[in-house]
């Protein structure tokens, strides 16, 4: 067996930033709580909860609230360093295939009613349990893709438990990012008492392993968590985590509203920037308006998550961007650090090329492989193409919350005498649209869900078609597919690093899509808030935050 732990192979550099888990955070709990301040953080869910089980975690929403209920076997640090959480180790086998895991033997489950109101400890084959359940077709977990490169014996997936603290997993194909798979509340542990127990209603009983357990839940209004008094993580001074005694969650659907309860100092913590309130709270260099800087923080880092514009590369009749020389063309025609500065107060990193963000692929970055704002050249490749012998429609289905930059583009497209169309629909029927195929051009966004290159190439590759995968643009090439399978056997990250560069060069020069821009994250805390440390992924973890 090929010993690999805690070695940082799993890990993504941020360049030209500096992320620091500060020892300082960690003061004693006594010494916080002497200051008499009510260890609450409250922060506001817009989107709606429709459950507090991990197998259904596939939005931000979910995520945020099963991160501080629930572990799993690794979780990812500020860094997106891939941590163990209830593995302390693990091995690899020489061929990749085969990953064994030794659990820790202190983690409890939290005390409940499926327990008799007592608790048990966590053991091995619990995650048999946790992991065969995803996979369960009966639960219909849309976290059943974590699990595809997993080996099987007719139905039996190869999750073994050897001993209560020894975990082996067997795949079928060498995947480097596995690891990295495993921090997804997707993995997360849970009892099999209390999924029995409470049946189709354990969406609302959760029952974990996490910082914070479930106290009370009216859906649509408030969410309340709990400290867990016998949490098994310390931090960097032998303290018991986590400092918070609660976690309050409000859903106030109304942007405007939450905003001024933020300024009102009802609400701890804000994430992200809504177009209503974007200039009263920051200059258009992206920074905090004067007359809030000594009353809120703002954090800000890059963000894995990508805005662009995807073209539908089935060939059809009459349709100009099947034409290259047009993709590139309406590449080069825009200029994407105009459209930040004014329409996103310089909130975003200029999408000049491919889809990978810097922080996951920043050995593409040179100037001669970038869609930089040349429309001298957009006009050539237009003539090239033979566009302006007929000029015809070209048709951009969006949602209402990108109309303004797409209007944007619109107009500056239309200075190079492109007839460009806009057609506004609402979110679910423009996602509908693009698992059909039944849009030209579509506006569409993709955040990693795991911290690797490999989840954006993935949506490239030929065999990721919809409407089962995620190739909504159908692009299909066989030398990337050729290299997206070299990457998926490469063990060794600069070798595997160099194969994503070269897939991402083919992007850039086919462009299946227009890279508007690699998002930010935003997040504005009450000056009294601690601890709570940013991350490529807009991960919530609450158990280092304290309040002063």
């Amino acid at each position: 067996m090929n010993k690999i732990c805690k070695d940082g192979r799993n890990s993504v550099c941020f360049y030209g930033l500096l992320l620091i888990f500060s020892i300082n955070i960690f003061f004693s709990c006594s010494s916080k709580k002497e200051s008499g301040d009510n260890q609450i953080f409250r922060y506001n869910e817009v989107s709606n909860i429709s459950s507090l089980d991990p197998a259904f975690a596939k939005d931000q929403a979910m995520i945020w609230v099963d991160n501080q209920l629930y572990n799993g076997l690794f979780q990812l640090d500020s860094a997106l360093n891939v941590l163990p959480c209830i593995a302390k180790s693990y091995d690899i086998s020489e061929d990749g295939l085969t990953y064994t895991f030794h659990l820790r033997n202190d983690v409890y489950f939290h005390k409940d009613k499926c327990f008799k109101n007592e608790t048990r400890k966590v053991v091995a084959q619990d995650f048999v349990y946790s992991f065969n359940r995803i996979t369960d077709e009966k639960v219909a977990s849309p976290g059943l893709w974590i699990f595809e490169n997993v080996k099987k014996e007719g139905d039996k997936y190869s999750f073994f438990a050897i001993d209560d603290t020894t975990l082996r997993i067997e795949l079928k194909n060498i995947f480097p990012p596995f690891l990295g798979l495993l921090t997804m509340p997707y993995s997360f542990v849970v009892p099999k008492e209390a999924v029995e127990y409470y049946g189709e209603n354990f969406r609302k009983h959760p029952v974990g392993t996490g910082a914070f357990k479930f106290k009370y839940w009216k859906e649509g209004v408030k969410l309340v968590l709990l400290k867990n008094e016998n949490y098994f993580e310390k931090d960097s001074l032998g303290n018991s985590l986590p400092y918070l005694d609660a976690v309050n969650v409000s859903f106030i659907v109304d942007k405007q509203s939450v905003f001024l309860e933020f300024i009102k100092g009802n609400i701890d913590f804000l994430s992200g920037i809504d177009p209503n309130y974007k200039d009263e709270i920051l200059t258009h260099k992206g920074e905090l308006q004067p007359k809030y800087k000594d009353k809120i923080n703002l954090q800000k880092l890059p963000y894995l998550n990508t805005e662009y514009l995807g073209f539908y590369m089935e060939k059809t009749d009459g349709n100009p961007l099947n034409n290259k020389l047009v993709r590139q063309a309406i590449n080069y025609g825009f200029d994407r650090k105009s459209m930040i500065r004014y329409l996103r107060n310089n909130i975003g990193i200029a999408g000049e090329r491919g889809i990978v963000p810097y922080s996951l692929l920043p050995s593409t970055d040179n100037e001669t492989n970038r869609y930089t704002y040349n429309p001298q050249k957009a006009r050539k490749l237009l003539e090239q193409s033979g566009y302006y012998k007929q000029k015809p429609i070209i048709r951009l289905s969006t949602t209402s919350s990108y109309s303004d930059l797409c209007k944007f583009i619109q107009q500056q497209l239309g200075l190079l005498d492109m007839n460009v169309k806009i057609d506004v629909y609402p979110p679910a029927e423009l996602r509908e649209m693009m698992a059909q195929g039944k849009t030209m051009w579509f506006r569409g966004s993709w955040i990693a869900d795991y911290p690797d290159a490999e989840n954006y190439l993935s949506l490239f590759y030929s065999k990721n078609f919809t409407p089962n995968g995620p190739n909504y643009t159908h692009f299909s090439n066989k030398e990337y597919d050729r290299l997206y399978v070299l990457a998926s056997k490469e063990n060794d990250i600069k070798k595997r690093e160099r194969l994503y560069a070269q897939m991402n060069d083919i992007i850039i020069e086919e462009a299946p899509i227009v890279v508007l821009f690699y998002d930010e994250v935003l997040r504005f805390t009450q000056k009294n808030v601690y601890g709570l440390s940013p991350n490529a992924m807009n991960l919530l973890i609450l158990k280092t935050v304290y309040k002063k």
